[in-house]
Formats: C-alpha cells, structure tokens, sequence
C-alpha cells in the first residue's frame, strides 16, 4: 500500500495512509466489522477536516479487507460525501470457500468503484467478481491484472515485468479518479 500510495501522489493526488487499531497495537486478530468501520470512518473526518483536495474530491479505498471495510463503511453511511472508492484486490470471498460470499452490501454503497482484480486471485477471480461488478452497473469498473495473485505478483520472471505491473495498475487508479472526478491528474510532483 506504501509504493501505491507514493506513486498516485507522485502524480499529483494527495494520499493519506493508516493503520487500523489493530495492527498498530500489534494484534493478530483483527477487530470486529463494526470497530473497523468506525476507525475508517474517522479517519474519513480526519482527512476531510485536514486536506483541502478532500473537501473537493475524495477517493477511499484499500487492499483487501482494508478495501472490504471502505465499502461497509460507505453503504452504512450515505451522508459521508465521497467521489469514488479504489479497491485492490478486493476479497469476495475467504480462499478456497467461496460460498462464504461478502458482496451482499454492495449494491448500497452507491458511489462510483475501481476494483482492481488480479486474474489468479484465491480471495476471488475476476470470473467471480464480473457478474457483481455488471449488476452494480456503470458506475463499477474491473480492471483485470492479467497473471497476478491477491498482491498483483505474477508468475511472469524478473523485477521490470512486475514493476511494470504495478505501474499499469497506479496509472490505472490515477486516470481512474481523473475520469471521476471530472478532472485530470494534477500536475506530478517529484521527490528528492
């Protein structure tokens, strides 16, 4: 999540990063939905009240649960204003079981969605995940990354392909919010 988020605000995007409790007080386990819910919904606050590029357009997303939890919290709560929500490889389902579905709310969250899918995910392929994508209708988007599991990582040998991945799937989360958001990336910023 890191590299990801340092290469969309490379282009231009403010991005902010957190942990849930949990995982900052050292936890294996994480918390129940609710608490997840609740601390995602904080930080919702937080960033609005802090980052000016927030009060105009915000984007929430996440990998995997953290992505999961972005969409409970936006179909719980329709009066949080959000442009769109970015979800990299989203977990449909727990691996192996996938009668153990977790789309049911989706259809109330009712904001424009990225899922960013990878083609051997084990959480969920983008066979499982096309037909929810279809009838939450136009404005839910699959991007296949063609050969990557649950992380993206492909089977393809050598750092350039995968680094190549990973900039396909930033440019694609960046035109993305572009197109959402009505206007196009800002102007990258470069870093010393």
């Amino acid at each position: 999540m890191i590299s990801t988020a340092r290469a969309i605000s490379a282009q231009g995007f403010d991005v902010v990063t957190f942990d849930f409790l949990y995982v900052e007080q050292r936890r294996r386990v994480p918390d129940k939905n609710p608490v997840l819910e609740a601390s995602y919904l904080a930080v919702i606050h937080a960033v609005r009240d802090a980052v000016d590029s927030a009060k105009r357009a915000l984007f929430i997303g996440g990998k995997s649960m953290g992505g999961r939890i972005a969409t409970q919290a936006a179909a719980a709560h329709h009066d949080v204003n959000l442009a769109g929500i970015v979800l990299l490889g989203y977990p449909l389902h727990p691996p192996g079981r996938p009668e153990q579905r977790r789309d049911a709310h989706l259809p109330e969250v009712r904001r424009p969605m990225l899922f960013v899918q990878g083609s051997r995910d084990a959480f969920g392929t983008p066979a499982e995940l096309s037909p929810i994508v279809e009838r939450l209708g136009p404005s839910a988007v699959l991007h296949v990354v063609d050969g990557g599991d649950h992380s993206f990582k492909v089977s393809r040998s050598g750092q350039p392909a995968q680094a190549a991945v990973y900039d396909e799937i930033h440019r694609t989360v960046v035109d993305w919010m572009g197109s959402i958001s009505g206007t196009s990336a800002p102007a990258p910023r470069h870093s010393a």
